[in-house]
C-alpha cells in the first residue's frame, strides 16, 4: 500500500488547510486511515482516523471540534480539514492505512506510511 500526503502549508493562527492522503496498491474498503502528526520535540501523536468500510471516525482531544476527516473512495482519496489551526498544531502530518480496519490512534495498529506533509501555523 502507498500513500502520499499534500496540502501542508505554512497559516497563520485561526486559518484553515485541508489535506489529502491519496492511497493506492490495496483492494477492498475494509481499510481504516489514519493521520498523526510528529511535533518538534514530541512523540507521534494519532489524530483522527476514518474506516473506510463504514465511515466511523475517531478524533484526538486536541483537534476534535476543529479537524473534519472525510473521504472520497472513488478517488482513494482521505481528507483532513483542518479549521482554527494554532501554533501548536504545527507538525509533520502523516497518514496511514490499517488493513483491519481499527479505527484508534495507536500508531501500531497502522502498516504503510506515507511520506508526511509540513503544517506550520504562526502566531
Amino acid at each position: 500500500v502507498q500513500l502520499v500526503e499534500s496540502g501542508g502549508g505554512e497559516v497563520q493562527a485561526g486559518g484553515s488547510l485541508k489535506l489529502s492522503c491519496v492511497v493506492s496498491g490495496f483492494t477492498g474498503d475494509g481499510y481504516a486511515i489514519g493521520w498523526f502528526r510528529v511535533a518538534p520535540g514530541r512523540e507521534r501523536e494519532g489524530i483522527s482516523g476514518i474506516s473506510l468500510a463504514d465511515g466511523d471516525t475517531f478524533y484526538s482531544n486536541s483537534v476534535k471540534g476543529r479537524f473534519t476527516i472525510s473521504n472520497d473512495n472513488a478517488k482513494n482519496a482521505v481528507y483532513l480539514h483542518m479549521n482554527s489551526l494554532k501554533p501548536e498544531d504545527t507538525a509533520v502530518y502523516y497518514c496511514a492505512s490499517d488493513p483491519e480496519g481499527v479505527v484508534v490512534p495507536d500508531e501500531d495498529e497502522y502498516n504503510d506510511w506515507g511520506q508526511g506533509t509540513q503544517v506550520t501555523v504562526s502566531s
